[in-house]
């Protein structure tokens, strides 16, 4: 083989080399954003001047779903539907009742507790990447970072047929229930133009 040959043959093979590691690294699985829990969203989410959305979260039923599953009603549902494990301890409760059930371990903060139920991370996705005050205070850098703005798809995840206790759905009435504004972003949005 000549020289030039030779080189033309090494400088394919780098080249094939490069595209190969070049698709492997494009084929990577990114990291899973992990879930901090709703104590740590609290501790910007509970000031008036904000909306206080920690408080309507806790008046809420999301607040209370783990515990709901440990009343004679959800007792009562298990039983009908032939569950052979009491409702705080079965899947077909849990993957809607709990944040993140059936996730793996290492996606938890150290801190996060199942029993508080349906959290702010059901709806807007664990929080781990965006929950910095920088980042939340630009809302598109949040959206990168992992942060969901709920659509009624989010909410079908679990209030649809498959629940073993489904009621009508009525996307718009529940979203008006749980509302949960930030009114210092309301008041920084521009005023709608006015009808001509």
């Amino acid at each position: 083989m000549t020289r030039i040959g030779s080189r033309v043959l090494c400088g394919a093979a780098a080249l094939a080399l490069a595209c190969m590691v070049t698709t492997a690294r494009a084929q990577e699985k990114k990291p899973e954003h992990k879930y901090v829990g709703v104590d740590k969203c609290a501790m910007c989410h509970k000031s008036e001047a904000k909306g206080n959305q920690f408080a309507h979260w806790q008046k809420s039923a999301h607040a209370k779903a783990f515990a709901t599953l440990a009343g004679p009603k959800a007792l009562e549902i298990a039983k009908a539907k032939g569950m052979t494990k009491p409702p705080q301890e079965s899947p077909e409760c849990l993957k809607c009742h709990v944040t993140g059930y059936g996730k793996a371990a290492e996606l938890f903060d150290p801190a996060f507790k199942k029993e508080m139920g349906v959290q702010c991370e059901s709806c807007h996705g664990p929080g781990s990447d965006y929950k910095d005050m920088k980042l939340m205070k630009d809302q598109k850098a949040a959206v990168a970072a992992g942060l969901v703005m709920p659509d009624e798809t989010v909410c079908t995840g679990c209030h649809n047929k498959e629940s073993p206790s489904f009621v009508a759905f009525d996307f718009k009435k529940a979203q008006a229930a749980i509302a949960h504004p930030n009114p210092q972003k309301a008041a920084a949005a521009p005023a709608p133009a006015a009808p001509k």
